[in-house]
Formats: structure tokens, sequence, C-alpha cells
């Protein structure tokens, strides 16, 4: 059974002469195991389907399902608790509180979700591979954007969820630093058994994915 599904999703904002149709009859399944990469250009709906695949947003028509469950029968509280427990998110806005430090950041996460998160040891190695432990005690202004784009990387790693949902993940990164993410991503998947789901214009990791789609007025291609 699939981690993730998408049957038949289209996504429209707005109405009349304004109605814009961003995704169209989009069909997708994630597995774990596996790192799937959804290429598309800045516009193309990327950015809608990975909040819709998460349970963010909803689709105007269509069925996401979670390991076997419908999203659309979940109530909002329902939803949270999805994402607290079983799903990483990457963002590209990367979501760091400014008035915390990296450590706090970590710590927040742990108030939140108190078991099933990455040990002390996993987590020092995580921040070592990414080139991050040296900045625990920095707030995000004091830091560049390559550097709080790889803090919102480890911080969506450390809960140890079952699914990750990355949406431009390398965008400030240089291609050292893209090498790094996309052989801990790729490895997240297989050794660790994850269902991960990388949308991004990047082509620098279509090396690391196991399955690779575009995403181009809406329309989802397979090409991989």
């Amino acid at each position: 059974m699939s981690v993730i599904e998408l049957k038949n999703i289209n996504k429209e904002f707005g109405t009349g002469i304004s109605r814009v149709q961003v995704l169209k009859n989009v069909n997708f399944t994630a597995d774990r195991g596996e790192l799937s990469l959804i290429l598309g250009p800045s516009g193309s709906g990327k950015s809608t389907f990975l909040t819709i695949a998460g349970g963010l947003q909803t689709p105007s028509s269509g069925t996401v399902m979670v390991e076997g469950e419908r999203l659309e029968q979940y109530s909002a509280r329902e939803r949270d608790q999805l994402r607290l427990n079983k799903i990483g998110f990457v963002l590209q806005s990367y979501n760091l509180l400014p008035y915390l430090t990296v450590r706090e950041q970590f710590e927040l996460v742990r108030k939140n979700k108190k078991t099933g998160n990455m040990s002390a040891d996993e987590l020092l190695t995580l921040l070592k591979d990414l080139g991050i432990d040296q900045l625990v005690n920095h707030y995000s202004d004091e830091m560049s954007g390559g550097q709080n784009q790889r803090v919102a990387i480890a911080r969506a790693l450390y809960p140890n969820p079952e699914i990750i949902l990355a949406d431009e993940p390398t965008a400030a990164l240089d291609s050292n630093r893209v090498q790094v993410v996309g052989q801990l991503l790729r490895q997240m998947a297989i050794k660790h058994n994850k269902a991960i789901v990388v949308v991004t214009h990047d082509l620098r990791l279509r090396a690391y994915a196991d399955h690779i789609y575009q995403l181009m007025d809406g329309k989802l291609t397979r090409e991989k």
C-alpha cells in the first residue's frame, strides 16, 4: 500500500473570469523507501501539490489518502496530529521562529512531540552532516539563507517522520551542499524506509531520485 496517494486531484483558485486551475486531474503515489522528485518551473503548481499532499490545503476535487486513510474524513485536529507525528515539511520560507536559537528550535519540537524523535547522537550527526553543528546558539537572522535552509531540513528530519515533503530544499545551496542534502534524503528513504517527496526546479537532484515527475501547467506526468 502506498503511503501517500493522490487520486484525480484538481485545485482551483478564484471565481468567474479570475478563476485559475492550478492542478488538473493529478494522480500520484509515494512509497516507503523511495525518493520521488517533482520537477517544474515556478508557477507550475508544485507548492500547491505538496501542501495538498500533506493536508495543509484541501483540493477542489479528488481524494488524498495517507496510509489508506482519506484526509477529507479527518477533522482539523486529526490533520494537525497527522502532520505532527507522521509528516515532516521542509518549506521554502524555512518557518524558523526568529526568537529561538537553532538549539531551541529542536527543543520546541521535543516539547510538542515527546517520543519517537531522533536521539541526541543522531541529531548531532545530522547537524554535522549538514555543516550546521557550530550554529546551535545562533538565531535565524544571524545566519545566511543557505544555513537557514539546512536548519529547516534538520528540523523536519528530527521528529523522525515516516513521510518527508520538501519544497525547494536546495534553492539556497551551492552544489556541494546540494550533494550532501541529496545523499541525506536518499539515505533517509532507503535506510530508514521513509517516503520522501521533493518538489523543485533544481535539476541537480535528479541523480538521487527513484522516480521523477514533471509538473507543467498543472498536469503531472511521470518521466522515470
